[in-house]
Parts: C-alpha cells; structure tokens; sequence
C-alpha cells in the first residue's frame, strides 16, 4: 500500500472539515449513521480524481521513449477511457480519448499514451484545454511530425442540471504538423469511426 504524504495527509483532514459543514449546510445532520463517515470518503475520493496535479505527463511521455528506425505512419491508440471533473461545476465529464501521432525519429510505449491522458484528466478540466494539453505534451516530448487528439465526452454538469440534456456528446479536437493536411485528418477520423 503506497504511504501517504504528511502534506496529503494535513490536506485530506482540512477538506474532511469542510465537506461536513457542506452537509451540514445541505441540512443534513453529519453525524447520523449513514453520514458519519462520509467526510472522510469524500476527501479521500476528491484526493484520487484529483491526482493528477501529482504528476509530470511530459516525464511519464519520456521515460519510454525509443529510437525507431524509420516509421513515418500513424501510431494510433483509441477509445482510452476517462474521467474527469470539470472546473466549473465539480461534477463529471467522461468519455473517450483517440489520440495519433506520426513519429519523427521517436515514439513511445504504447501504454505511456493512456497514463498522460489520465494525468490531465484528474485534475480540474474542460474538455477543450484537456484536448490542448494531451496534443501539447506529446507534440512537446516525442517532436513527432504531427499528432491529433480528438475528446468526446458527456458532461454530467448538461445531463445532469442546467439544460438536462442527456444524450448530448460534446466533441472536441486538435492537431499539428502533418495533421493540418485534410487527408490526413479525415484518414484518422476513419480510422477511428465508431461501428454503430
């Protein structure tokens, strides 16, 4: 079991404090059964969706970096789960991830893809700097000659309250290099099509 930090630990007591005033603020009574422990769970849960702000995706990109030798096609991983919560409401967004990229001299553990997406989704987000940020780190760390990452997601925030729309998918975008190229582009997105 992974030991947890002083610092961690000192934060996760303060928020336990605060999440039983909101439910007291709720008119809730934090101290009843089904309540007590609750504060803690919810500080503990808080502290994994947001462990992101942990962690280096760009050195997690790097530490598996390989020299290959002259493979200049697309390196595609689709339909990468994750979760994540927005910053405006605090509440979910989910959806998948489909990210590709050309190498240019380098590329990187298939698995390494996966864990950046992660990283940059616990953490306070939207959708639309999660897109920028994944396409950055990679663009950044692996200098490929072109990477596109494509977000969709639902937002619980619309499904939820607000507008209540719940079969809404939003979907966002962004690229470089090679990617700029229409053909190139539409070649990923039919790669990555769905089978309804």
């Amino acid at each position: 079991m992974k030991e947890i930090s002083e610092e961690t630990l000192k934060a996760r007591n303060e928020m336990v404090t605060h999440y039983k005033k909101i439910i007291e603020l709720l008119g809730e009574d934090p101290d009843r059964e089904g309540l007590i422990k609750t504060p803690e769970r919810a500080a503990k849960a808080m502290q994994f969706l947001t462990k992101g702000y942990q962690e280096d995706p760009c050195a997690v990109l790097a530490s598996a970096m390989f020299l290959e030798e002259d493979y200049k096609q697309m390196v595609i991983v689709k339909d990468i789960d994750f979760f994540s919560l927005c910053e405006h409401h605090i509440l979910p967004f989910f959806g998948k991830v489909h990210v590709a990229y050309i190498p240019n001299k380098y590329i990187t553990g298939l698995s390494k893809i996966p864990r950046i997406v992660d990283i940059f989704a616990r953490r306070l987000q939207i959708q639309e700097r999660l897109t920028l940020q994944i396409k950055d780190c990679i663009q950044k760390t692996l200098n490929p000659l072109g990477v596109m990452v494509v977000v969709e997601a639902q937002h619980m925030c619309m499904q939820m309250r607000g507008v209540e729309k719940q079969n809404s998918l939003t979907t966002t975008s962004d690229f470089t290099g090679f990617f700029q190229q229409a053909k190139t582009r539409e070649e990923f997105m039919n790669l990555i099509k769905h089978n309804r």
